[in-house]
């Protein structure tokens, strides 16, 4: 029942998002204005990132409540005219007790969801495919070693060249394609200075460190577009370095690899004509 109510709580939200923006609602998931609450969860790792948020709010407003109540029972309780000779108090065991163990047992009820979390996206032991992306100044490379290891480009794309409901700023030349229902390892990493590969509606932040290869996974559950953004400040172009992911169903994935074969060179620098050649039908399948 929680489950249900959470996502229809974000597809409500996703969609009012969308109309105040303009945007058609079949369109992917991205920030809109006037919004207050995190991206509808698309994983199976943001949706416990987003009930532990849920869990985090009502925690730091009860918390909010709680000492407001308290200012202003101090402040109408010992006002000067109510106590013209102030208490000289200056210990009270029962206090000191509760102001150190009721804090203590709020870190624990945080802290116990907040390591599952931790674990749980950390990685993934038996992953179906994996992708490499690869940062640069100041756009993203991509990789698909398990479909022939090919490799293409993924930069801004210009507001002259946007399609009606592309958003500026997120919308790229060249997007990401990945089947839904699929444990998908992504391997992260960057060629000259740090960046971080993020996508709100994942769950996914990780850093992109020259020389060193960050691992993630996603699960994508529903069809569409996803937008991200680099989240780590690499440079004066840092804001223009987007990330768009398109899911698509099984049987469309199998059909855009076939093509991204015929068109993208390896890693390697082979040219595409040659691989579809190299690769096996069974492995591109």
């Amino acid at each position: 029942m929680r489950s249900v109510k959470r996502l229809l709580l974000s597809a409500a939200a996703g969609l009012a998002g969308l109309a105040l923006a303009g945007f058609d609602p079949a369109l992917a998931q991205m920030p809109y204005e006037w919004q207050v609450n995190l991206q509808p969860p698309a994983t199976p790792v943001m949706e416990r990132l987003y009930d532990f948020h849920t869990l985090l709010v009502w925690i730091i407003s009860a918390i909010s409540v709680f000492v407001l109540g308290l200012l202003l029972y101090v402040i109408i309780r010992f006002r000067e005219s109510a106590n013209p000779v102030p208490s000289r108090t200056t210990h009270h065991t029962l206090v000191e007790v509760v102001w150190t163990v009721v804090p203590v047992l709020i870190l624990v009820v945080i802290a116990i969801p907040s390591l599952r979390i931790l674990y749980f996206s950390d990685r993934v032991e038996t992953a179906e495919m994996t992708i490499k992306a690869v940062g640069h100044q100041w756009y993203w490379s991509y990789e698909y070693p398990d479909h022939g290891n090919f490799t293409f480009d993924s930069l801004i794309k210009p507001v002259e060249e946007l399609a009606n409901g592309e958003p500026r700023l997120l919308a790229t030349d060249t997007r990401v394609v990945l089947p839904v229902d699929t444990t998908i390892r992504v391997l992260i990493t960057a060629d000259d200075v740090l960046h971080a590969w993020a996508i709100p509606s994942f769950g996914v932040k990780r850093d992109a460190v020259p020389g060193r290869i960050n691992e993630s996974w996603i699960r994508i559950q529903r069809e569409g577009l996803y937008y991200g953004q680099c989240s780590e400040l690499c440079g004066k172009d840092h804001a223009y370095m987007p990330i768009t992911v398109e899911a698509v169903s099984k049987e469309k994935f199998q059909q855009w690899v076939t093509e991204a074969q015929a068109t993208y060179a390896k890693v390697d620098g082979t040219p595409a004509s040659a691989i579809a050649a190299a690769v096996p039908q069974s492995q591109s399948n």
